[in-house]
């Protein structure tokens, strides 16, 4: 073998082992999926930030458990994570604890949490990770690290953060027949167009539609 031929089987090798390595890191990449209920017209919450228009079913429970069995990492904004420890820790205890209760406060239990907060900080808890500033590196180092999905529910204001660096790979909207004409937005702070590839559309009962979407790449 002359020596031109031996670099370039040299050159493709390396060029091989490049592209094994791209897709690994490609494959290893936690997704980032938004699960929240929105209405017709695109709010999340009303001016106040109420959700009372909220429509909710088993069938919905159902749904949002087979997303929560995929993720071990659950990311909340300030005031939703406040709203969650006040109740699920211990809802699985309650008398009249439903079969989701039990399921999701074992799931929120048992995995970590990520909270977005410029005013939170760590409270010596193992399984809590606060982060104030610079979210764009330190949530895709925690893309990067070893696990499954990273859920986020609701969270107006940490997903508007999120769109902000294009880093939420899935979106499950559960959208309520309803029109509060203004309100908290679903989505802002996205600086360029995003092609979406919907991936399901699920209606329930109650007039509440499910839409699964995933990023076209």
């Amino acid at each position: 073998m002359n020596f031109n031929c031996l670099k370039r089987c040299i050159l493709r090798t390396k060029s091989y082992g490049s592209e094994i390595v791209r897709k690994k890191n490609q494959q290893t990449l936690r997704k980032i999926i938004l699960s929240l209920h929105t209405s017709l017209d695109g709010f999340v919450a009303g001016p106040d930030g109420e959700m009372d228009w909220i429509k909710l079913d088993d069938e919905m429970f159902d749904l949002v458990g087979k997303f929560t069995v995929e993720a071990d990492t659950a990311l909340y904004g300030r005031k939703t994570y406040e709203m969650m420890e006040s109740y699920w820790p211990a809802a699985a205890d309650k008398p009249n604890a439903t079969r989701h209760d039990i399921e999701h406060s074992q799931w929120y239990t048992r995995v970590n949490k990520v909270v977005l907060s410029r005013t939170m900080q760590n409270k010596g808890s193992k399984k809590t990770l606060f982060i104030s500033d610079n979210i764009f590196s330190e949530i895709n180092r925690l893309r990067h690290q070893a696990g499954k999905n990273i859920l986020i529910f609701g969270s107006p204001t940490a997903v508007h953060s999120l769109m902000e660096h294009n880093l939420i790979d899935e979106y499950l909207l559960f959208v309520n027949p309803i029109l509060l004409g203004r309100g908290i937005p679903v989505f802002a702070r996205i600086k360029e167009k995003i092609s979406l590839k919907p991936l399901m559309i699920k209606a329930f009962p109650c007039g509440v539609t499910a839409l699964h979407y995933t990023l076209d790449k």
